[in-house]
């Protein structure tokens, strides 16, 4: 009853209240407390930021001691099991937002690179570039010019993009196709050159002796007469006396020879020379829609295969034209997969390959170099029809490593 009545003592009220009572310096509505919750909503540095971790860190001093945490260190581990797969997966998601972001925002609109870019990285939770395989902005811009997903200008205002509605592998298809037509273009004009120079041979194995034209003279009283009658040889006058030489003597007896031949169902020499070699090109096969062959080694594609997506294997056997049976080097595992879920593979420099489409089809072959640039190879023949040979340019899809 006391205590009741006591008069509360001013000082020792706020004694009791302590620093929850007055809101202290780490209160919730003090402005140190506003300002940090300010900053971590907003952007930081990049180069503070970790992408395996997501976590954004403020200064120096905080990243280091985030390097140096237990689960950082876990995330690295996963990291250096498969560090390509990981850094290609963040760039496939960084390059289909950020065109996602210029598709809805800047439809066929020419746009400086560089505005797109950071309306791209306000949100805070995007895939920075500092994870991808593209260093900077420059360099990511140049592969949207080269894969034709956008239309890449230089000017002295920097770098301006426009997004392209069509889609990229109709682009890549009517590319393919253009050096396809270039390819059998040529191939032609080799065949033509082919066979004029098989024609010279011809002509210099026959010995062919064209009669030389001479002054037509003839003596006094001499009668020069030239026979009609198809009963008759030609050059056999008329008149008593002995047969008168005929002027064209030399090219009867051509016409004759290739009579009798065309009577008697034999063909020139040149002739048969060009049916041979058409033939020959006949007999080869052509490119077709169809590529897979026995023995090669070729990386799956199929998505829908997680153990063997983008893993590489040797094809045992075709079932049919489209559908091969693929034993798996890391596994063994052996998978049936249609030749469309296949990509070719491209050995190193000096590597043994199989001309696996094309003119030179089932050819086994040795790499001598490749150009990047539009997807071509040079090889040399050493085994087929054509040992020997020198293929100066070839696609990257006609050629397949040999297991």
């Amino acid at each position: 009853r006391g205590h009741r009545d006591r008069a509360p003592d001013p000082k020792g009220s706020s004694a009791r209240v302590g620093p929850r009572g007055r809101m202290g310096k780490d209160g919730f509505l003090t402005p140190k407390a506003i300002a940090n919750r300010i900053k971590a909503k907003g952007l930081q540095k990049l180069r503070w930021y970790c992408q395996m971790c997501q976590k954004q860190c403020r200064d120096e001093n905080g990243f280091k001691c985030h390097l140096t945490s237990e689960s950082h260190q876990r995330q690295m581990q996963v990291f250096g099991e498969n560090p390509e797969r990981i850094i290609q997966g963040y760039s496939n998601v960084f390059e289909q937002a950020f065109l996602d972001h210029l598709r809805m925002s800047h439809r066929s609109t020419r746009i400086d690179a560089k505005k797109v870019y950071n309306e791209f990285i306000a949100d805070k939770n995007h895939i920075h570039m500092n994870s991808t395989k593209w260093t900077t902005l420059t360099e990511f811009v140049k592969y949207l010019g080269e894969s034709g997903k956008c239309v890449v200008e230089n000017t002295p205002k920097g770098w301006f993009i426009t997004y392209v509605e069509e889609d990229p592998k109709m682009i890549m298809y009517k590319l393919q196709k253009e050096k396809r037509d270039k390819h059998e273009l040529s191939d032609e004009q080799r065949l033509q050159r082919s066979v004029a120079q098989q024609a010279e041979r011809a002509a210099k194995k026959a010995k062919v002796v064209e009669n030389e034209a001479t002054e037509l003279k003839r003596t006094e009283g001499e009668t020069l007469a030239f026979g009609l009658d198809s009963g008759r040889k030609l050059g056999q006058n008329k008149v008593n006396g002995p047969p008168k030489a005929s002027v064209f003597a030399g090219a009867e007896d051509a016409t004759k020879t290739v009579k009798q031949e065309n009577q008697n169902g034999k063909k020139s020499q040149l002739e048969r020379l060009m049916e041979e070699e058409m033939a020959k090109k006949k007999g080869r096969n052509s490119r077709k829609d169809h590529w897979i062959h026995p023995g090669i080694v070729v990386k799956v594609l199929a998505k829908e295969l997680k153990d063997h997506y983008k893993r590489k294997g040797v094809i045992l056997k075709c079932a049919g034209k489209y559908v091969a049976e693929v034993e798996m080097k890391d596994s063994g595992d052996v998978i049936r997969i249609d030749q469309a879920e296949l990509e070719t593979v491209i050995p190193q420099i000096g590597g043994r390959v199989l001309i696996v489409n094309g003119e030179y089809v089932g050819q086994k072959a040795t790499l001598e170099s490749v150009n990047t640039d539009d997807y071509s190879a040079k090889v040399a023949i050493y085994k087929g029809p054509d040992t020997g040979t020198v293929v100066p340019k070839i696609d990257f899809e006609d050629i397949c490593k040999l297991g």
